[in-house]
C-alpha cells in the first residue's frame, strides 16, 4: 500500500474521500478501477514520485474511502466528484492517468471538465459499449448479486486477480492481502457490488462524439494479455481520436501496473514532458 504520510482524506457531497498527495512538479491525477484502490499505483510511485505532483485516490466505495451507498457510484458522478476534488485542493489543471473504470471516469472529466486537464493517459480502460464484462453484467442481477455477497471468498478472488496478471507468480500473500483489504468486511463487499451495479456504459456511449473531438494528448496503453477487457477497446480509441498515440505492452495483463510499472512510468515520462 502507499504510504501513509501522503495520506490525506476530504469531505466531498458529505462522503469522505481518501487520496494520497506527494512530489512537486505537474500535477498527475491517478484513478484505479473497480476491484482495486489506490494500491495499484504503488510500483508506479517510485519511478514518478520526484519529477511530478501526484494525487492518488480511493474512489468513493473503495479503499478506505466512505462506502455508504447512499449516492451514486456511476463513471459520470466519479467523474464529477474528482473535478470538486481538484478544485476543492485548488489544482487548476492536471494529467489524468486512469486504469479499468478509472480509465473511463478519465474520458467523462476530459470531456465535461476539460478546463481542468492538461492530457489524458487510459490503461486497459472500458470505453463505448465494449463492456461491463459478463462477470460485471452478472452482478448487476440482484439475486446473483446477494448470491455473490454470501459466497465471494478469497480463494474466488485470487482466481480472478490471478488470470488479470501476465506474471503470474507476482501474486504472493502481499499483493492479494492488498486485493483482499475491502472486501474483509461486509461494508467493502457491499460497496463493491453496489459498484458494479451502478455501471452503465451509456455514459460512455452518450460522450464518444466528444470524445473523438478531443484537442487535447492522449495515451492510449494496452497490456496485450489482458483477458478482461476487448483489444476493440484501445484500437477504436485510437482510431476516434486523432489527437492519440497507442502503446502495446505484449508482457503485460489486465493489471498491466504489476507487471510492467517501469515500462509504464518511463511512457508516462516521455509523454507528458513531449
Amino acid at each position: 500500500m502507499l504510504n501513509k504520510k501522503y495520506r490525506h482524506s476530504i469531505v466531498i457531497d458529505n462522503h469522505e474521500m481518501v487520496y494520497y498527495r506527494c512530489g512537486q512538479g505537474d500535477p498527475i491525477l491517478m484513478v484505479h478501477g473497480i476491484t482495486t484502490y489506490s494500491f495499484i499505483w504503488r510500483n508506479l510511485f517510485p519511478y514518478l514520485e520526484d519529477k511530478y505532483e501526484l494525487i492518488i485516490v480511493d474512489l468513493l466505495g473503495c479503499g478506505d474511502s466512505d462506502k455508504s451507498i447512499d449516492i451514486e457510484f456511476s463513471l459520470k458522478n466519479h467523474a464529477r466528484i474528482l473535478a470538486e476534488l481538484l478544485r476543492a485542493l485548488h489544482i487548476p489543471k492536471v494529467h489524468l492517468v486512469g486504469h479499468d473504470v478509472g480509465g473511463g471516469i478519465c474520458q467523462i472529466m476530459a470531456v465535461r471538465y476539460a478546463e481542468l486537464v492538461f492530457s489524458l493517459t487510459v490503461m486497459n480502460t472500458v470505453a463505448y459499449d465494449f463492456w461491463p464484462v459478463q462477470p460485471i453484467i452478472t452482478m448487476r442481477t440482484p439475486i446473483i448479486r446477494q448470491l455473490a455477497m454470501a459466497t465471494l471468498d478469497l480463494g474466488a478472488f485470487r482466481f480472478i486477480v490471478k488470470r488479470g496478471l501476465y506474471y503470474q507468480a507476482r501474486l504472493d500473500k502481499e499483493l492479494m492481502d492488498c486485493f483482499w483489504y475491502p472486501m474483509k468486511t461486509s461494508a467493502g463487499r457491499k460497496a463493491f457490488l453496489y459498484f458494479a451495479h451502478c455501471l452503465n456504459n451509456q455514459d460512455l456511449l452518450e460522450i464518444s462524439d466528444e470524445l473523438a473531438c478531443l484537442e487535447m494528448p492522449v495515451m492510449i496503453i494496452r497490456g496485450d494479455k489482458d483477458v478482461y477487457l476487448s483489444q476493440q477497446i484501445a484500437e477504436r480509441l485510437h482510431k476516434n481520436i486523432k489527437t492519440s498515440m497507442l502503446k502495446i505492452i505484449p508482457t503485460a495483463g489486465h493489471f498491466l501496473q504489476e507487471d510492467e510499472p517501469a515500462l509504464i512510468a518511463n511512457y508516462l515520462h516521455t509523454f507528458i514532458k513531449r
